[in-house]
């Protein structure tokens, strides 16, 4: 459904301020009961961070990257040509880009058709708060909204994501001269060397991309491992392989300044004294809310010192009839989690008495670092249990090994696997992989965890073989203290 020139009325059941992955799942799930509804979106495309600047474009890159290791990998199973040599093709990244960027165009479209289908009216622009169940929209980028209006609405959900945080010139000179992970999509030339800053998946997962597609790549981080919110397993695992696959990780290490000229040769100086020259610079060291210009003080909505919007479990903010759903309040910056909440909440508002305590359960979400080698990881890390069971038996079961893959290749990748366990009955309370899979085979694993499975729960699975997964249903030896 394009957008409309004209705002077909002037009160609606619901408005939602954003058009990204919670506004979609709130807004068609309230006109799914027959509600009148409206989402407002500024920046002329559906889909939020997720479609275009986030994980579908990144997953894109990733297997890109995989297939690139894989062609690598091909001569030692043998793969050859008729005079028994094998050179291995590189990616062309300029049709890459391309053929990624229109099937994001696709998606966008498909959004688009979906509001319709649903009978959601879409308005492209930038809508601001102003109490008693007000917004003003101003037209948004693409000038399809004629004119600036004011709506009311019964129920109002802000959805409108986040962004990456960059540091200033005054905190870092120089740093403008570098992008963040939304930039990285713009680009259509693959610079030869490249430096990222941050120890976050994101950095993680761009830096792991750009190593496998031959880029000389330079991940900066603060501390001697990267992933540090993660397991340990997960955290050593990774340091330790991704450095020895050609990734140059530089750690304990702070850019001072950046000097150079913009879409040129760049000399980055870490705070040890090195200085590393790279055609560009990639900030990837948080993200924030989109909490500015939306009136949040106005409306009497409260956010806490990173600016989030505080919510209660049932996604209620201190205003009354505005809610909040995704990265805009600060917990679980996960699309999956930001559909599911926002579908919650309509099915709540709108969908009558069986659904009057629905709300979403933000434990034991399961989740896939796209890195080289893939991680998934659901529930509590080791040191997270500990903590909260103290006094309680922690039991911890691990697994190191070689998925059979590699059998064949002189380059080995590792897989690690380790299931937290409390009580005497062995309560599966996190599980957390590394290796060839895990991105795949965790979803099922959440499920087991969600259930509140035991130990003996895995162990009585008869185990699937060959396969790495195996190791979660065949590891009986707990880890000794």
């Amino acid at each position: 459904m394009p957008p409309v020139k004209i705002p077909a009325s002037e009160h609606y059941d619901l408005l939602v301020i954003g058009g990204g992955s919670g506004g979609m799942g709130a807004s068609r799930r309230a006109a799914s009961y027959g509600k009148k509804v409206a989402v407002i979106e500024q920046a002329g495309k559906l889909g939020g961070t997720c479609v275009n600047v986030g994980c579908v474009p990144k997953k894109l890159m990733w297997h890109a990257a995989d297939l690139q290791d894989k062609l690598k990998e091909a001569q030692e199973y043998g793969f050859m040509d008729a005079s028994g040599s094998f050179a291995v093709p590189t990616v062309n990244w300029n049709m890459l880009v391309e053929k990624r960027d229109a099937y994001i165009r696709r998606l966008n479209g498909i959004y688009d058709n979906n509001l319709k289908k649903d009978n959601v009216e879409y308005i492209s622009g930038h809508g601001r708060l102003l109490g008693n169940g007000r917004v003003k929209v101003s037209p948004g980028v693409d000038g399809v909204l004629e004119k600036e209006v004011v709506l009311s609405a019964d129920h109002i959900v802000v959805a409108s994501g986040g962004r990456p945080s960059v540091p200033s010139d005054d905190e870092v000179p120089g740093a403008s001269l570098g992008t963040d992970s939304d930039g990285f999509f713009a680009w259509r030339e693959q610079p030869k060397r490249v430096a990222i800053v941050g120890a976050g998946y994101i950095a993680v997962e761009l830096a792991g991309v750009l190593n496998a597609l031959n880029s000389e790549t330079h991940l900066i981080i603060r501390h001697d491992q990267f992933l540090r919110n993660f397991d340990p397993i997960i955290s050593e695992t990774l340091t330790q392989y991704m450095g020895s696959t050609g990734l140059q990780v530089h750690k304990s290490s702070n850019v001072k300044r950046v000097e150079g000229e913009r879409g040129g040769s760049l000399k980055v100086h870490l705070d040890t004294g090195n200085t590393i020259e790279v055609d560009a610079l990639v900030w990837a060291i948080g993200r924030q809310p989109n909490t500015d210009d939306l009136g949040l003080d106005e409306a009497g909505v409260k956010t806490d010192k990173s600016n989030n919007i505080e919510v209660d479990k049932y996604q209620n903010t201190s205003a009354k009839g505005v809610y909040a759903v995704g990265d805009i309040q600060g917990k679980a910056l996960l699309t999956p989690v930001a559909i599911a909440a926002g579908r919650r909440l309509s099915n709540r508002l709108f969908g009558g008495p069986k659904f009057k305590d629905d709300h979403l359960d933000y434990e034991n979400i399961p989740t896939a670092i796209f890195s080289h080698p893939a991680t998934g990881t659901v529930g509590m890390s080791e040191p997270e249990a500990r903590e909260k069971f103290q006094g309680q038996k922690i039991t911890i079961y691990r697994s190191r090994f070689t998925p059979m893959y590699y059998g064949l290749l002189s380059k080995k990748a590792p897989a690690a696997y380790k299931i937290v366990c409390v009580g005497e009955e062995e309560r599966v309370v996190g599980v957390h992989m590394v290796g060839m899979g895990s991105d795949e085979s965790i979803q099922t694993v959440g499920i087991a965890v969600k259930m509140g499975a035991k130990k003996r729960d895995f162990d009585n699975t008869v185990a699937v073989h060959p396969t790495s997964a195996e190791e979660l249903v065949t590891t009986y030896v707990p880890v000794q203290d």
